[in-house]
């Protein structure tokens, strides 16, 4: 049978597809398939236009009336990760730092106030909370994303959140089971491995999964990591994996990870690897982040990103390959979470704590101070060793190097996050050019002994000891010779704080 012609099966297969798009406004193939029967879309900091606050809700409304019952998602997480306010950086606390604070009253109330954002924005599906347990220091894509390295504090604080954001209205999609918390790939560019037994697995990684259905999250995200103890397909297309989330309990939609993302893309193809997931038991395919924004770097456009995934379905129930019950028992989670939305309500003690939390607060009490950093008086320059932001942060917003150089006595030295250039010779550089009498502000994010950002900053404590750093990443697990200001993350309001910190203005940080 030719389904490709069949308008009731083509409506099946949209309605299970859940693409990214190029633009601030909506192009006419996207309308076209809304019209068809897709379920939604996804928005990225792309899509928005930080210039024009009605942007964003006249969208979703037009999103919203070409078809009934549509899923508008965000990817937003607070804190690193942020698409509402990609351009300039979040306002709200990140999860390492709420998991620093460990008061779950507080978590709920951000999530509240996080789903009073989406809310306002016109969508209806929140790519939070990050479950992930982060036990690999060296984690190159979790890390401050993460609420914590212990399952029982992330556990806490991922029920905390997923209950203030649903409770804002909103559905929460907690992520990305059963883990990427002890990775050190990233799979946005690679497959990760994870060696774990499955003792391990469920020890230290699954119990915040199980806190989140526990707290009757509405759906819940793949990840694309290979966990051989169950097998050697990546957990998003992997039949036991998603299975074992339904033995758990959970009777929500099963949403995977973006399958462009290199883990699959690579190794699948975005395709193919659509057709798998379906018959592994997920429900909701995110096509994800447009190829010139993302991991495909303008092989594509978005349109070709989505028939690329609508026409291997399609092919698939031809041949045999995928059977029309499968796409139909996903049709019936993604309806049922559209349902779910249309349901949601706003709880009134939900706003209250949305209004009340204080997010300057929470991130002077999570962040640490070792050593003098004040530079009250100095002239400043502010050197970035990091490396280029990973594609699931992805923001066009610097806040420290904003934050910073607001100030009349500080420049900024150099062009930026490194962006695979050698940070030793970028160090060389900026020494040679940096006149010894202003004192310099590095800007690093992974630290752990060994990285080249950490022997950087041996090298810049030999050559300039009067030097300060800001740790935008998780600390390191020996502390730096110069004085240092860890600041479990990176967005506009940590910068903030973390600048009145070195200029005296901002009291009351943990030493």
């Amino acid at each position: 049978m030719n389904h490709s012609t069949d308008p009731t099966v083509r409506a099946l297969v949209a309605g299970v597809l859940w693409p990214g798009f190029l633009g601030t406004t909506a192009p006419d193939w996207l309308l076209r398939e809304l019209d068809a029967g897709l379920a939604g879309a996804v928005y990225f900091g792309h899509n928005i236009d930080a210039t024009d606050p009605a942007q964003l809700p006249a969208l979703s409304r037009q999103l919203s009336d070409a078809r009934a019952g549509v899923l508008l998602g965000v990817d937003e997480e607070g804190g690193t990760v942020t698409r509402l306010e990609a351009a300039h950086g979040s306002t709200l606390p990140g999860a390492a730092q709420l998991g620093r604070v460990d008061d779950t009253e507080v978590t709920r109330a951000v999530g509240a106030e996080l789903a009073a954002r989406v809310r306002a924005s016109g969508a209806n599906v929140v790519l939070a909370p990050v479950a992930d347990v982060n036990t690999n220091p060296r984690n190159p894509v979790i890390g401050v994303r993460s609420f914590g390295a212990t399952p029982g504090l992330v556990s806490r604080h991922v029920a905390a959140s997923v209950s203030g954001i649903q409770s804002g209205g909103v559905a929460a999609c907690v992520k990305h089971f059963p883990g990427h918390g002890d990775t050190s790939v990233d799979s946005h560019h690679g497959l990760p491995r994870v060696e774990l037994d499955l003792a391990v697995v469920e020890a230290k990684h699954l119990p915040p999964f199980q806190a989140a259905i526990d707290a009757g999250v509405a759906a819940v995200m793949t990840s694309h990591v290979v966990l051989p103890a169950y097998g050697e397909l990546p957990a998003t297309l992997n039949p036991r994996i998603l299975g074992s989330l339904r033995e758990r309990g959970f009777r929500g939609a099963i949403v995977t990870d973006a399958l462009d993302m290199a883990a699959i893309r690579a190794e699948y193809g975005a395709g193919r690897g659509a057709v798998l997931a379906i018959a592994a038991g997920a429900d909701l395919l995110c096509i994800g982040n447009p190829s010139h924004l993302g991991p495909k770097r303008g092989a594509t456009d978005d349109v070709d990103d989505y028939t690329e995934v609508r026409d291997a379905l399609l092919a698939a129930l031809d041949d045999g390959t995928l059977s029309i019950s499968a796409l139909e028992r996903a049709s019936r989670a993604v309806a049922d979470l559209s349902e779910w939305v249309a349901a949601a309500q706003v709880v009134p003690q939900a706003a209250a704590q949305a209004v009340g939390f204080d997010g300057a607060r929470v991130v002077r009490e999570a962040i640490t101070v070792s050593g003098d950093v004040g530079v009250a008086g100095r002239e400043l320059a502010v050197l970035d060793l990091r490396d280029r932001a990973s594609i699931a942060v992805a923001s066009t917003a610097d806040p420290f190097t904003a934050a910073l150089t607001a100030r009349a006595d500080c420049v900024r030295v150099g062009a930026g996050p490194l962006n695979g250039r050698d940070v030793v010779a970028v160090l060389s550089d900026a020494l040679a050019e940096i006149p010894a009498e202003r004192t310099i502000v590095a800007l690093v994010d992974a630290v752990q002994p060994g990285s080249p950002q950490r022997r950087a900053l041996g090298m810049l404590a030999a050559a300039r000891p009067g030097s300060v750093v800001v740790n935008a990443g998780l600390p390191a697990a020996e502390p730096s010779v110069l004085p240092t200001v860890d600041a479990y993350g990176v967005s506009r309001l940590t910068a903030d704080v973390v600048a009145g910190v070195l200029t005296g203005t901002t009291e009351g940080v943990r030493a």
